[in-house]
């Protein structure tokens, strides 16, 4: 069986559409619809109903999904552990959002360095959609983002950074340690909203208070909301790895509340399939080791 047919099938199933299956995959429609003809002959079956634009698993397409995934993981899986033995590039160039390249990316750029040594390293800050994009049209080769659900790219958690209320030392709550949600709905609060959704569970927090925070200044900069904070001007909720060297010195606080305990940004670290097996398996390691320091530093 060709598994260029079953990898278009579980694209089309993926998107509803012939041309965006197309569009990803970097082929023609004609050769699309080619590929699961040549699919349908060798179940003897057909697997999509198409009803005008409308395009539906027929029951026996229904009943070879799951297998034609896994059948495709387990090839791309091969395809990785391939790659992780091939020829290193001359440049790397990596993808990450924006409080990834301001907290992270310093660190990871530095020890990338010293394990490839001959690497040019390029750095893209852009959102995650974008980044997405730009990896798609292989116009860089990893991306550290939020999320993503594609069948076209393989997507590994790298961290997570939670996420906790932050006072300047001399505010009342430093001294506590801890407060009650009731608590901070008298303050002024400082809201970086950078529009994932692990920050839209502040949000429902929020939105379950009797009397919600006083939000006076709502920002998209993780770095302008930490200095807002510390000239005073309010609290504010944010991921620990911004507030590091705050921390150490003493000039930011955290204070733990137990409503919005276990809320965090989650970093995924992404790439076509199959591709770049060695870089990521050196990334992940720098991840955990990532993690584990941060947990030291929250301890």
């Amino acid at each position: 069986m060709n598994i260029e047919n079953i990898e278009a099938f579980v694209y089309i199933n993926h998107y509803g559409s012939f041309n965006k299956a197309a569009d990803v995959l970097y082929i023609s429609q004609p050769t699309v619809t080619a590929r699961i003809q040549s699919l349908e002959r060798e179940l003897d079956c057909k697997v999509f109903d198409r009803l005008g634009k409308q395009i539906n698993l027929t029951d026996k397409g229904r009943q070879f999904l799951p297998y034609a995934q896994q059948i495709l993981q387990v090839y791309q899986n091969g395809r990785h552990q391939l790659q992780s033995k091939g020829q290193i590039p001359g440049e790397l160039r990596i993808g990450s959002t924006v409080s990834v390249s301001n907290y992270l990316m310093p660190h990871l750029l530095l020890h990338l360095r010293q394990r490839y040594p001959h690497i040019r390293m390029k750095l893209t800050t852009a959102p995650t959609e974008i980044l997405i994009e730009k990896l798609k049209a292989k116009e860089i080769d990893l991306a550290f983002i939020r999320k993503v659900v594609n069948p076209a790219i393989q997507s590994f958690p790298f961290c997570e950074d939670p996420i906790s209320l932050y006072v300047y030392a001399a505010h009342p709550l430093a001294r506590k340690g801890r407060a009650s949600i009731r608590e901070i709905s008298e303050q002024t609060l400082v809201f970086f909203e950078c529009g994932s959704l692990d920050w839209m569970r502040l949000h429902r927090v929020f939105e379950s208070m009797e009397r919600p925070p006083g939000i006076v200044y709502q920002v998209d900069n993780l770095e302008t909301a930490k200095k807002l904070v510390l000239r005073q001007a309010g609290i504010c909720f944010l991921p620990a790895l911004s507030v590091q060297e705050e921390v150490e010195a003493g000039t930011l606080v955290r204070v733990d509340i137990t409503e919005t305990a276990g809320i965090s940004l989650r970093t995924h670290l992404i790439s076509l399939n199959g591709e770049n097996a060695e870089f990521l398996d050196t990334l992940l390691e720098l991840g955990t080791e990532t993690l584990s320091k941060l947990n030291g530093f929250l301890e």
